[in-house]
């Protein structure tokens, strides 16, 4: 019986010892990047990206609750604007993002703060490609604990795929007549 009790607490020891220090193997930090050609000008591209209050419009989180809250502050656009959001769905949560770099048709750069599961930076780069506009968006974050670790083995899936819909939807907005 002993030698039963010794095993398993070996084998607990053993599975601690490998989740904690393989975790700490893994990056610290996630970057996740997506990009799409769009059909329009740089300028107007950006407009509707870099306005936050219109962000509802072609999110694709809002699809997993279209009940979620949006309140705005700051300016209409440029640096300053601020977008707070609420839901009840665990998979959008609340928190708050801000625009800290906003220089017009160029690059738009953003902080976001997930009300208790820590924050993350992103930019949003326009350049001329061809008759239409390459964005490409890039998330950051640190990965600051164990469980964070394991999490950013799938992050580039998961938020990739939101990026692509993401983008795919600013896609349809920018390319609609009159926008």
């Amino acid at each position: 019986m002993k030698a039963v009790i010794k095993a398993i607490v070996l084998i607990l020891v053993g599975i601690t010892v490998i989740f904690y220090g393989g975790a700490y193997m893994l990056p610290g930090e996630v970057r996740v990047e997506r990009s799409a050609v769009i059909a329009a000008p740089p300028d107007r591209v950006f407009t509707i990206a870099g306005e936050l209050r219109r962000f509802p419009e072609w999110s694709p989180w809002v699809e997993a609750d279209p009940s979620t809250r949006f309140s705005f502050e700051g300016p209409q656009d440029g640096a300053g604007q601020l977008m707070r959001w609420a839901s009840n769905n665990p998979m959008v949560g609340s928190g708050t993002m801000t625009v800290t770099e906003a220089l017009p048709f160029v690059r738009l750069a953003t902080t976001s703060d997930y009300t208790g599961f820590g924050t993350s930076t992103a930019t949003m780069s326009f350049s001329p490609e061809g008759a239409g506009t390459r964005v490409t968006w890039v998330f950051q974050s640190r990965l600051p604990g164990v469980i964070d670790r394991w999490a950013g083995l799938g992050m580039d899936k998961t938020i990739g795929a939101e990026f692509t819909a993401a983008l795919g939807k600013l896609k349809a907005l920018a390319e609609r007549p009159g926008q």
